[in-house]
């Protein structure tokens, strides 16, 4: 969610399947005030969802760039909604709504929502190979 410029290059790890991932996939504007502060807080809030796994994020040099966060079950996406019961959820928290609202006013000239169930994943990690004791 936010520039991610001090983030480690690394993805996510895959997780054993089913779990859920909710593709935020946006085009900026040229107004950018706040967007960087607001979207760290965001990040922050939304790692306290219970299922959270974690988040990718990739930006083109075009600007369009999308974020995946991943989460465990559909009970941790359904923190998202807003009811009677769920006044301190991600999607009816007040520092969210008002960036959501600030998104649509300012930040975004277009964005989209996918939610989805992961129903396999697997990764690769190259290993590290160590320096040779003659290199140098």
């Amino acid at each position: 969610m936010s520039d991610h410029s001090e983030a480690p290059v690394a993805p996510v790890e895959a997780y054993d399947p089913p779990y859920y991932m909710a593709v935020f996939t946006t085009v900026r504007t040229q107004e950018q005030s706040g967007y960087g502060e607001t979207n760290a807080r965001l990040e922050e809030l939304v790692k306290d969802v219970p299922g959270y796994l974690g988040m990718d994020y990739a930006q083109s040099p075009g600007g369009l760039a999308i974020t995946v966060a991943y989460f465990r079950d559909a009970d941790a996406l359904t923190q998202w909604r807003c009811d009677a019961d769920a006044l301190t959820q991600w999607r009816c928290d007040a520092e969210h709504r008002t960036a959501q609202k600030r998104g649509r006013a300012e930040w975004y000239r277009s964005y989209t929502l996918h939610v989805a169930k992961v129903e396999r994943s697997h990764g690769f990690t190259r290993a590290q190979v160590p320096p040779s004791p003659t290199a140098g």
